[in-house]
């Protein structure tokens, strides 16, 4: 088979029958592109002629390149060539996986970085006005507060529930429907239901009253949550804008993105006694070995547990 059949086939395999996300399948697209580009220089055209020899070499020639490729990188394209030929394996179109033995490099095992919780609170407080009074809120609001109550909605949203970036653009207004909780689409088109604050709540309640409703009026109908300046659903790529403005404004110097609070929600309930597993479920997280992670971060906090339990610990 023709190579570029053969990552045609296996791209739409991992879209349709495997449902994962947009951002995935590209990556994938753009890892193999470069894989059949580099057969290619080696008059390497179909399937049938590639043989572990050629994956190794492959796979050893991007390890040592120069500039060096990130870790997480050089992992995920071994990941999509090995998808590939697994695929093509399993499916019959190949009567070997030439992959099979090409093992993914160990990457390095980093720390996520999280916020303290008065950090979370000067990047909310920089984000936007607080929710309205009810006298308040009879006065339409001015121009700039109705991106400010937008992007105080968004930021509380993403700090209340974990929520990635990715899933809290794609929210419909339906998805906050029942109150206390949210339904979260995350990848692989997987649902989960996310308990919402009592303060992520009101700032939403906020920005639906007195904020969304001119914003639809500036653009087609939606049933998107969060709308831009102009009525359009608001993009991954504006979000992180908002989340750094917010950052400057609060004079935050460590770098934070939508990801930071991510995992500043996750630090903070472990660090509150949250069980690890209950953690996962709200994030997500298809293994707990992922999760865990995150108890490395909260060594302070059982240095304070031990301290103050344990008979000889002082």
């Amino acid at each position: 088979m023709r190579l570029e059949r053969a990552v045609d086939a296996y791209l739409r395999h991992i879209t349709i029958e495997r449902g994962l996300s947009g951002n995935t399948v590209a990556a994938y697209r753009r890892d193999l592109q470069g894989y059949v580009h580099w057969l290619a220089e080696r008059g390497i055209e179909t399937t049938d002629a590639v043989s572990p020899e050629v994956v190794t070499a492959f796979a050893a020639e991007r390890a040592s390149a120069q500039p060096p490729v990130a870790a997480s990188s050089l992992a995920r394209l071994q990941s999509s060539v090995r998808g590939l030929h697994r695929f093509l394996a399993r499916e019959g179109l190949e009567p070997v996986d030439p992959s099979a033995r090409l093992r993914p490099p160990k990457q390095p095992r980093r720390l996520p970085k999280a916020l303290t919780i008065d950090q979370v609170v000067q990047l909310l407080d920089a984000s936007g006005p607080a929710p309205q009074t009810a006298t308040d809120a009879a006065s339409p609001p001015s121009p700039g507060d109705l991106i400010g109550l937008r992007d105080r909605a968004l930021l509380e949203l993403l700090y209340a529930t974990g929520a990635r970036v990715s899933e809290v653009v794609q929210l419909d207004v339906d998805d906050l429907a029942h109150g206390d909780v949210v339904r979260v689409r995350g990848k692989g088109s997987k649902e989960r239901i996310v308990p919402v604050g009592s303060y992520a709540r009101a700032a939403v309640d906020a920005y639906l009253t007195r904020s969304r409703p001119e914003l639809s009026r500036r653009g087609r109908a939606t049933p998107k949550l969060f709308l831009g300046a102009r009525g359009a659903p608001l993009s991954r790529q504006s979000a992180w804008l908002v989340i750094q403005a917010a950052a400057e404004r609060a004079q935050l110097t460590a770098h934070v993105s939508p990801h930071t609070l991510r995992h500043s929600f996750a630090t903070h309930l472990l660090q509150g006694g949250a069980d690890v597993r209950v953690v996962q479920e709200l994030l997500g997280h298809a293994s707990v070995a992922t999760t865990q992670i995150y108890t490395h971060v909260s060594v302070d906090a059982l240095r304070d547990v031990y301290v103050t339990s344990h008979p000889r610990a002082r």
